[in-house]
C-alpha cells in the first residue's frame, strides 16, 4: 500500500511533460519526470501502480518511493534535482598542523629507515600529538597540496 501520493496540477504535469520532450535535458531528471507522470494520482494522472511503472521504465520499485516521497516532501519539480550533499568533514591539519607535518618530512629520516614514509609520518604526527589519529592518505594529500616530494 502506498504511504506517499503524488497528485500533481495542471501546471505541474505540463512542465513535467515539456521536460519528458525535451532532447537537452539531463537522463536523470527526464526519467524522475516520466515516473512523477506515471505516479500522478490527480485527475489527469495515469495513477500506475509501482509495479507497472517498473513494467514499464527502468526502474526499480524503490527508487519510485523514494522519488514520490520526496516530490511529497519538498514539491515534484524540486525533485527531479540530485539530493544536496550534507556530508562535511572536518580537516585533521590546520595551517599549524601542516607546517609540522613539512617540517618534519623536510627534516631527517628516523633511526634505521632511510627516508621517511608516509606511514612513518602520519605515525609521528600522532606521537608528536598534532592529531589523535591520520591515515596516511591525508598525509599523502597534504603533501601533494603543499608540492613536497618525498623522494
Amino acid at each position: 500500500m502506498k504511504k506517499y501520493h503524488v497528485k500533481l496540477t495542471v501546471s505541474e504535469r505540463s512542465e513535467l511533460t515539456a521536460i519528458t520532450q525535451k532532447q537537452k535535458v539531463n537522463a536523470q531528471a527526464k526519467l524522475r519526470a516520466q515516473i512523477l507522470l506515471a505516479c500522478d494520482e490527480g485527475d489527469h494522472g495515469l495513477g500506475l501502480t509501482d509495479l507497472a511503472i517498473v513494467a514499464k521504465l527502468p526502474v526499480s520499485k524503490r527508487t519510485i518511493e523514494h522519488l514520490r516521497e520526496r516530490a511529497t516532501e519538498v514539491g515534484p519539480m524540486e525533485a527531479l534535482k540530485p539530493r544536496k550533499r550534507i556530508r562535511t568533514y572536518e580537516r585533521k591539519l590546520d595551517g599549524a598542523g601542516e607546517a609540522r607535518l613539512v617540517a618534519l618530512a623536510c627534516s631527517g629520516a628516523p633511526e634505521g629507515h632511510e627516508r621517511w614514509t608516509l606511514q612513518l609520518l602520519a605515525d609521528e604526527l600522532v606521537t608528536l600529538a598534532v592529531v589523535d589519529e591520520i591515515s596516511d592518505e591525508t598525509v599523502r594529500r597534504t603533501l601533494k597540496k603543499t608540492n613536497l616530494n618525498l623522494t
